[in-house]
């Protein structure tokens, strides 16, 4: 499906998008990378809602305990829950910190009832030098198999 290794990396507080991440792993043989940020966020949902609004209104790249390389891979998935409509926080720093140019970027993300909002919109705007292919959107982890395998055929 793929010519070389893709590099699967995401974020996840709750685990449904690592549950993706894991699945769209399974189906290419890709390499997954776990984009963990240096201060971990709070488990009440509450408190990671009014982190994640002022962190969007923000534009705040918070460290993350490794930022990864990226210079291996032509094909990057990128896997967030969705946070205030757009991706969360830590996809800023990853998606900031790399030289997306010429490569292909394949994003995908979990919400609990809102959609993907601005967040595919805001990955493309964010790197403007790569090719953005049409994103996966799962309500938490409902998705299987084979509708991920679907996706990925396209």
């Amino acid at each position: 499906m793929f010519k070389k290794k893709a590099l699967i990396a995401y974020y996840s507080l709750s685990g449904n998008t690592r549950d993706i991440a894991q699945k769209i792993q399974k189906l290419t043989g890709g390499i997954i990378f776990e984009i963990k940020p240096l201060s971990a966020y709070p488990n009440n949902y509450d408190e990671v809602v009014n982190i994640a609004q002022v962190e969007k209104e923000h534009n705040t790249k918070p460290e993350l305990i490794d930022n990864g390389d990226i210079s291996f891979y032509d094909t990057i998935f990128i896997g967030t829950p969705v946070w205030w409509y757009t991706f969360a926080s830590p996809i800023r720093t990853f998606l900031t910190e790399h030289d997306f140019t010429g490569k292909t970027i394949i994003p995908f993300c979990t919400h609990g009832g809102g959609g993907e909002s601005s967040t595919f919109k805001e990955i493309e705007e964010l790197c403007p030098n790569a090719i953005i292919k049409n994103g996966f959107v799962s309500y938490e982890n409902t998705a299987k198999l084979p509708e991920i395998e679907n996706w990925l055929r396209k």
